[in-house]
C-alpha cells in the first residue's frame, strides 16, 4: 500500500517535504451564521494546530516559526503551506484570498499549498486563482465531506450535503488541482456500513487521497455537551474494531487513491474517547499486521 510520502514523492522527487499548519484567522460558514452557528458538533480547533499558529501573527511570521520546529530534525527539509485552521478559502474577497496565498509562497522553502476547505465554500474564481498557482507548484485542496449521508451532515451541524461535495471534487478536477476527501469513521447514528457506503462513493469521485479518521469525543465540545444529555448516541469502537474497519476499507480504495492517514490524534488530556493511546506509526503497525494475516 503507497503512502502519503509516496504520493508526495511523485511531486518532490528525492525531496523531503512537511506540512507547517497556518492560521489566516478564517472562520465557517456553520459558525458565523451564514448557514449555522456553534460549527460542527466535534469540532476543537486547537486539538489540532500546533503552538506556532497565531492568527495575529502574518502567515510569513507562522511559517518561519513552523520552519524553525521541523528544521531542527531534518535540515533539508521542504514544505507545504497548510492553511488547515476552519475553511481555508472562506472570504468573499477573493483577492485577499489571493494575497494570503502568494505571501505563503514568498517564504523560502516553501514549495507548494494545501487548503483545507467545505465543499460548498470555493468558487469558480477561487478555483481560477488557486489553477494560477497549480501551474507554478503544486495545489492540494483537502476537502472536507466527513461522511455521504445528508441526515449525519445535519446531526453534526456541517449543512452542507453531499451534492456539494460531488460537485465541488468535480470543479477543482476540472480546474486541474489535486483534492482529497476528509473523512470521519463513528459519527453519531451511523453503522459500520454507513462508513463503508461512504467509502465507496468516495473513491467514486474524482480525488487523489483520503484522509479518515476515528471520531474524537473532545472536551469542551457540543458533542460532548449532547451526549451528557443523551440527545445523542455514537458508536464505540474498541481498537481491534476499527483496526478491522479500516482493514476493510483498504479493500474498498484503489490503489490510485492514497490514504494519508486513519488515525487523528488530539492532545491526551482533551480527549474524552477513545483513549487508546497509540501514535500513528504504532496505529498503522497494527494495521499492516492485520491485513499480512
Amino acid at each position: 500500500m503507497k503512502t502519503y510520502s509516496d504520493y508526495l514523492s511523485s511531486f518532490f522527487p528525492g525531496v523531503k517535504v512537511q506540512k507547517i499548519s497556518v492560521d489566516a484567522g478564517f472562520t465557517c460558514p456553520n459558525r458565523d451564521g451564514t448557514i449555522s452557528t456553534g460549527g460542527c458538533i466535534y469540532c476543537r480547533n486547537d486539538s489540532f494546530t500546533p503552538g506556532y499558529c497565531n492568527p495575529k501573527e502574518r502567515i510569513v511570521e507562522q511559517l518561519e516559526k513552523g520552519k524553525k520546529f521541523f528544521s531542527r530534525k531534518y535540515p533539508e527539509m521542504k514544505y507545504l503551506a497548510y492553511f488547515q485552521s476552519y475553511t481555508g478559502t472562506y472570504n468573499s474577497n477573493t483577492e485577499y484570498l489571493r494575497s494570503l496565498y502568494k505571501e505563503a509562497l514568498g517564504v523560502k522553502d516553501i514549495v507548494g499549498l494545501v487548503i483545507a476547505t467545505r465543499p460548498d465554500c470555493i468558487s469558480e474564481v477561487t478555483l481560477e486563482i488557486l489553477s494560477g498557482i497549480n501551474s507554478e507548484v503544486p495545489v492540494f485542496i483537502e476537502l472536507g465531506a466527513e461522511t455521504s449521508h445528508d441526515a449525519t451532515l445535519r446531526r453534526i451541524n456541517r449543512n452542507h450535503t453531499w451534492e456539494d461535495v460531488v460537485n465541488a471534487t468535480e470543479n477543482i478536477n476540472n480546474f486541474g488541482l489535486h483534492c482529497g476527501l476528509h473523512l470521519i469513521a463513528g459519527l453519531p447514528g451511523e453503522s459500520k456500513e454507513d462508513i463503508l457506503k461512504t467509502v465507496e462513493r468516495a473513491v467514486s469521485l474524482p480525488i487523489e487521497t483520503l484522509k479518515l479518521h476515528q471520531l474524537q469525543v473532545l472536551k469542551g465540545t457540543h458533542l460532548l455537551e449532547k451526549l451528557n444529555r443523551n440527545e445523542i448516541s455514537i458508536p464505540e469502537y474498541s481498537l481491534d474494531e476499527y483496526l478491522n474497519l479500516c482493514a476493510e476499507i483498504i479493500k474498498i480504495v484503489p490503489e490510485k487513491i492514497i490514504v494519508e492517514r486513519f488515525l487523528a490524534q488530539a492532545p491526551p488530556e482533551m480527549v474524552v474517547y477513545p483513549k487508546w493511546g497509540l501514535k500513528n506509526y504504532e496505529f498503522m503497525t497494527k494495521l499492516a499486521k492485520l491485513i499480512k494475516q
